[in-house]
């Protein structure tokens, strides 16, 4: 990772470490003496290498890891004593202490954990969203399912909302076709907003072989070379087809897990499983409002080396993305910079939830983590499988656990803050505009 310009720390902290040279030769000697008695070599029976041979050939591997073990055991030592919280890792720089010298010498620089100053959150705004899922929200939800599930065929009447098209198209600029401005037979569904919104409004009305022209402006956030440029473009409907949608019967309902095909327990798990979605959604409406409170209200200095190390997870996973996505990895070249506001942020927020959590003991219980699991389990087939899946690998629990101590610190400031009540309807809380 390309490394940023270093700024001042008042973070920053050194200890100088101090290593008797008879102690570490006398650990590389014997660390030397247990490789020989194993040491297999061309010529020699194993164990019999002769001492200076083995030597030769392990000694400067040896004698890094030995000074290595005893740095940072040392280095540990050291902090442990001056009750040092280390945020990072050191850099150690050797001492010239002479030729005569009885001890190695090396100087670590690093950065402390801050001290977090959280001021009052009463006052601070919070809107608390309520609703409900209603006949309604279900009967659009299985419309939903049913477009998903849709045939098309063909028809003669004008293209609509939902139809499927073929089209022939070509677009100019300044009279010449732009790169991507072209396509033959290139299909899509009318809505679904494969294309930019006001050409495929200009598809609306079009029948099967009917030719159109008309001008689109791209938007001033469109790529580099399009943006804000006026393109003439040329389309041609080659088919206009209708969509057919299921019925809502027994077969839909066993196309959706419903096993005997009973249309009211599809119903029924449709609508649990929209009241679950809805829940999720409110409760991370009111998490981000806390996080955006904690991180108004809190002062603190940043470790330099933790935001370091969050700008190369950004990138990294920026990269890992991009390269999803057919981007090949080599060519992919993300600046630092443009990561640092988001690093900051994250590395200013979990030094918050943590000090919130030790300064009010919000820690995650055993109950509390089997709760998550358990409800989390109740989407899938088998829910006792799913828990077995999550105690079986401690790193998924830690993840459960994190998510506990989030939740743990909203349900702590929620209570202090300035608190409204809203009520809102389904397709408003999970912000979904229907067309």
């Amino acid at each position: 990772m390309e490394a940023l310009a270093p700024s001042p720390s008042k973070l920053e902290r050194n200890v100088t470490i101090s290593l008797p040279v008879a102690s570490i030769e006398a650990e590389i000697n014997a660390r030397l003496k247990r490789i020989s008695r194993t040491a297999k070599m061309p010529g020699f029976r194993p164990g019999k290498v002769p001492f200076n041979i083995v030597i030769n050939q392990y000694g400067y591997q040896v004698r890094q890891e030995v000074m290595t073990d005893a740095v940072t055991q040392t280095f540990s030592a050291e902090v442990q004593k001056a009750n040092l919280r280390v945020a990072g890792y050191p850099n150690f720089t050797p001492l010239d202490a002479g030729a005569e010298a009885d001890k190695f010498q090396f100087n670590a620089t690093f950065e402390v954990y801050p001290d977090v100053t959280l001021g009052s959150l009463a006052g601070s705004p919070l809107e608390q969203l309520s609703g409900d899922v209603a006949a309604a929200d279900v009967d659009k939800t299985i419309n939903t399912l049913r477009k998903q599930r849709a045939t098309f065929d063909k028809t003669d009447r004008a293209s609509e909302l939902g139809d499927f098209v073929v089209l022939d198209f070509e677009g100019k600029i300044d009279g010449a076709v732009f790169p991507g401005g072209a396509a033959e037979n290139f299909s899509m569904v009318l809505g679904e907003g494969r294309m930019l919104p006001d050409f495929e409004s200009a598809l609306y009305g079009m029948k099967g072989g009917d030719k159109k022209s008309f001008d689109l402006t791209f938007p001033a956030d469109y790529a580099a070379e399009l943006a804000g440029k006026t393109a003439q473009f040329s389309v041609t409907a080659k088919i206009v087809n209708a969509p057919i949608l299921p019925d809502v019967d027994a077969t839909f309902a066993k196309s959706l897990g419903v096993a005997d095909g009973n249309v009211e327990i599809m119903r029924d798990e449709i609508k649990t499983n929209l009241a679950r979605e809805l829940k999720k959604r409110i409760q991370l409406r009111t998490k981000d409002q806390v996080m955006n409170a904690l991180l108004a209200t809190a002062t603190l200095d940043l470790p330099r080396a933790l935001v370091d190390s969050e700008i190369g997870r950004l990138q990294d996973q920026a990269v890992k993305d991009m390269a999803e996505r057919g981007m090949a990895a080599k060519d992919i070249q993300l600046p630092p910079d443009l990561f640092v506001e988001q690093a900051e942020k994250r590395v200013k927020l979990g030094l918050v939830l943590n000090d919130v959590v030790k300064q009010h003991n919000l820690r995650a219980t055993p109950e509390q983590i089997r709760a998550v699991i358990e409800e989390h389990a109740e989407s899938f087939e088998d829910p006792k499988q799913m828990v077995k899946w999550y105690y079986s690998d401690e790193s998924r629990l830690r993840e459960v656990e994190g998510a506990v101590l989030e939740d743990n610190v909203v349900d702590w400031a929620v209570k202090q803050m300035a608190v409204t009540a809203v009520a809102k309807s389904f397709d408003e809380i999970m912000e979904i505009k229907r067309q």
